[in-house]
């Protein structure tokens, strides 16, 4: 303390500044190596240094598995050498990847029909499903989306019943399966648990309100596991994608912004070992990079954007949708 008592006595103000301002710009550069090197090696180095997933055990399990990312990770994990079970709604579009996958890649199946919007009560049957398996990677991905085009919370279509399954589905599945296959791996002593969030996980989005909350829990729930669970040999990945060409997106035209779910899949999952939150691909993480620079949270939040967003073409169109939609269920009660 008496050092540098002295020290700022010999020194004038100005110098004082320039060292500290040396020191910030040194700190902000040392930070700004670091992300690039770790970009650069979840991104590009990943591509050579490869995990070896059947290390986790010889199952893995993927929710949502019968079409999007659910179907990718479904497909990518077979190709590389495990086992799959696929947990899906539609009980012939299961059937369809399981068939696909074990004429593909040559690998055991097994599927299990629910539908996760239904709550807490299909857990019972899905727990009776994976008994006996050693299941070493589970991927949370199952997800809806209340409306396809930006709406204020209350133009939400069929609230009451919308607002459940939502949350069932979005939040309620994450913790839930994550609870039916953690123990089995704490026991292993290894594991991988990949949750997909989303960028709206991230920052908070507007006219996408319920979703954008949904993600969220996702995006904490994941880091907080992995900080509880990584010194017993599991790993809690967070994938948080931006635009993936999925039936959730209306299948966009895949362009360098908007990944193909195969494409967005093999990247995302070379990203394993390397990184407990990511992206998922170089093009989306750049792009989060973009948004935060030219997006920031105050404008994201602020009435003049939500203006912006609620004057698209595209929502206007669902404006009047869901009014006719409201209109005609008035009608209907009546």
């Amino acid at each position: 303390m008496l050092l540098i008592q002295e020290l700022c006595r010999k020194t004038s103000l100005t110098d004082t500044l320039a060292v500290f301002g040396g020191l910030t710009v040194a700190l902000c550069l040392l930070r700004f190596t670091w992300k690039c090197w770790c970009g650069f090696r979840q991104f590009v180095l990943s591509e050579q240094w490869q995990v070896d997933l059947r290390k986790y055990g010889q199952w893995a399990v993927v929710t949502g598995a019968t079409s999007g990312i659910g179907k990718a990770y479904a497909n990518e994990l077979a190709r590389r050498g495990l086992d799959v079970v696929l947990i899906g709604r539609s009980d012939d579009k299961l059937r369809m990847v399981a068939k696909e996958i074990q004429n593909e890649y040559g690998r055991k199946t097994h599927t299990i029909q629910v539908d996760f919007t239904e709550g807490g009560s299909i857990y019972s049957s899905v727990a009776k499903e994976l008994q006996g398996l050693q299941i070493g990677i589970l991927v949370n991905n199952v997800g809806m989306i209340c409306s396809d085009h930006f709406a204020y919370f209350l133009e939400t279509p069929e609230a009451e019943q919308k607002i459940s399954q939502i949350i069932n589905c979005n939040i309620l599945s994450v913790p839930q399966m994550t609870r039916l296959v953690l123990p089995g791996m704490v026991d292993r002593g290894t594991g991988l648990i990949i949750n997909i969030s989303s960028d709206m996980g991230v920052r908070p989005q507007p006219l996408l309100t319920l979703y954008s909350a949904t993600k969220i829990f996702v995006t904490y729930f994941s880091k907080c596991l992995h900080a509880e669970y990584k010194s017993m040999g599991i790993t809690v990945q967070c994938v948080a994608p931006l635009m993936v060409s999925t039936n959730m997106t209306h299948n966009m035209q895949v362009n360098c912004l908007v990944k193909s779910a195969s494409g967005f899949a093999y990247e995302a999952v070379n990203t394993v070992g390397h990184s407990s939150y990511t992206s998922g691909c170089l093009s989306h993480a750049l792009q989060s990079v973009a948004l935060s620079l030219l997006l920031p949270d105050w404008l994201r939040m602020s009435t003049f954007l939500i203006r912006v967003l609620r004057n698209l073409p595209n929502t206007k169109t669902y404006q009047r949708k869901a009014s006719q939609e409201k209109k005609w269920l008035t009608a209907k009660k009546q």
